[in-house]
């Protein structure tokens, strides 16, 4: 019974996170919730990599550009004026194209973790993905206070820290993509944890 939502998510390390020095803080606070990291790798992505990672469907990109009109509604800044649009895909193009540019900034850190409810585990500890809304003792709440609004009004991604996988499928994946057949996700057990 003890296994029966063991499961295993991704994680990646953002280029904020790395330049941050975070990398050690956000594997101490996954083990200290008895995630085991079972696969991990600093690289430097290329724009390639990071392009087919995140989805090119028009539903989702027109939600990233639908996002970012709410967000200059909320503070009543005019898109057309500092976007030169106020189209949703358009707009969600632009959003995609910083996403681009910020993920390949500097050397990110991939990993496998694994354990009960992990996908949902990884997620509660990240904090939600915007750092400004975050709560305190979350990765995004204690280390970052960015937001949207900042991040649009500089014409770049928000840097939130790291990318945790949504669902159990969207982890299955991500590890297919980032690790693909790779023999660097291992096995062990932990003292205590495990048996």
């Amino acid at each position: 019974m003890k296994r029966f939502k063991e499961e295993k998510t991704f994680v990646l390390i953002k280029p904020d996170g790395v330049r941050k020095g975070l990398v050690g803080e956000i594997i101490k606070r996954l083990e200290q919730r008895d995630l085991k990291i079972i696969a991990l790798e600093m690289f430097q992505p290329t724009k390639k990599q990071i392009d087919s990672h995140y989805p090119k469907d028009k539903k989702w990109i027109t939600r990233l550009g639908e996002k970012s009109l709410g967000t200059y509604h909320k503070y009543n800044i005019d898109p057309v004026k500092e976007l030169g649009t106020n189209k949703e895909k358009v707009i969600g193009d632009m959003v995609r194209k910083w996403l681009i540019e910020y993920m390949t900034s500097a050397p990110l850190v991939r990993m496998v973790v694994q354990g009960v409810h992990a996908v949902d585990m990884v997620r509660k500890i990240a904090g939600p993905t915007m750092p400004s809304v975050a709560d305190m003792g979350t990765i995004r709440g204690d280390f970052s206070a960015d937001s949207a609004a900042i991040a649009n009004s500089e014409k770049r991604a928000v840097a939130n820290i790291l990318h945790a996988s949504e669902t159990p499928e969207e982890a299955e994946h991500e590890i297919q993509h980032w690790f693909g057949d790779k023999p660097s996700i291992f096995q062990y057990k932990r003292f205590g944890i495990d048996g």
